[in-house]
């Protein structure tokens, strides 16, 4: 941390960022902050030269800049986590490592936040840059979040955000091995805006967003903060159930009244499968929410960090 609490905090996660981060970083301390301000680099288990290119930035930037190393890759919100923790600034906002939130529209995010004295700034896009399986599974989130968690309906929420450093401090406390940043926001406050903002082409590499990362997302958004799907699950059987009890007396009548076809081993082997397929899709959800408890309880690292390195002037 710096000395003296600076205004505003830039918290990047890094993952495969070599080809990015330079400009980003140069982008950044090129802004004018009135109170001064800080980057967090987080390196998330990078493959490529992430790490050399970081320790070149800490001899050559003029603005305090801590780089975090992670032991291995642990995922985006555990890596923005990790830079919440190292942030000192009175605001923090984090921003992708690949150009495409421009930190002068980070500056806005900051300053909407001081003017209307939310605790929480997000930015929402009018064009998002994002390949369309990205953009659909973006907004696939938006409406499950919608029916899962505490946030006003519809409400945009994106990982472009500016937070006060009392929620920063407050949702770090979490340590689970499955954060979901979002859901943490809206168990700490519900003071929460946005701005539309810009969002650029990236700059060079491919998005390591991956269709795996995106379930992953989606499961700790549904199951960490949530009990709907073991609710759903339970009106799910009760309706199984149900029916069930309403074929067999359908059943039972046919056989009275001499109308019924005659049953053979299709009709028993689809409603075998129906019903085996119902109990073990139940059986897996409820058995992801023991796994998780479980991993949570043997206390399984939120992240191991490797090396925590200052530099910039002062």
């Amino acid at each position: 941390m710096s000395t003296a609490n600076p205004a505003l905090s830039f918290v990047i996660p890094l993952y495969n960022s070599a080809e990015t981060i330079g400009a980003v970083v140069r982008d950044i301390e090129d802004l004018a902050i009135e109170g001064g301000h800080e980057i967090i680099l987080v390196n998330d288990g990078s493959r490529d030269a992430t790490g050399e290119v970081c320790r070149e930035l800490l001899r050559t930037v003029r603005v305090p800049v801590t780089y975090v190393e992670h032991a291995r890759n642990y995922g985006e919100h555990n890596a923005v986590l990790t830079g919440w923790r190292h942030a000192s600034g009175a605001h923090v906002v984090n921003l992708d490592d690949d150009g495409q939130n421009p930190p002068a529209e980070a500056v806005r995010l900051w300053q909407e936040a001081r003017r209307s004295g939310l605790d929480v700034v997000f930015g929402h896009y009018a064009v998002k840059q994002h390949s369309l399986w990205r953009n659909c599974g973006s907004w696939l989130t938006n409406r499950m979040t919608d029916w899962a968690l505490e946030k006003p309906k519809g409400f945009y929420l994106s990982s472009f955000r500016c937070v006060t450093a009392f929620v920063a401090l407050e949702v770090a406390v979490h340590t689970g091995p499955y954060p979901y940043i979002d859901g943490l926001i809206l168990q700490v406050t519900q003071r929460i805006g946005s701005i539309e903002v810009r969002h650029e082409e990236r700059k060079a590499g491919a998005s390591g967003y991956t269709l795996r990362r995106l379930l992953r997302l989606w499961t700790s958004a549904l199951v960490n903060f949530s009990v709907l799907p073991l609710r759903v699950a339970t009106v799910l059987g009760l309706v199984m159930a149900l029916a069930g009890l309403v074929a067999i007396v359908w059943v039972v009548w046919l056989r009275i009244t001499d109308q019924g076809p005659t049953f053979g081993w299709g009709s028993l082997m689809a409603a075998l499968l129906v019903f085996s397929g119902t109990q073990l899709v139940l059986l897996g959800l409820i058995g992801e929410y023991i796994g998780r408890t479980f991993l949570t309880v043997n206390q399984r690292p939120q992240a191991v960090l490797r090396q925590v390195v200052k530099g910039g002037p002062g």
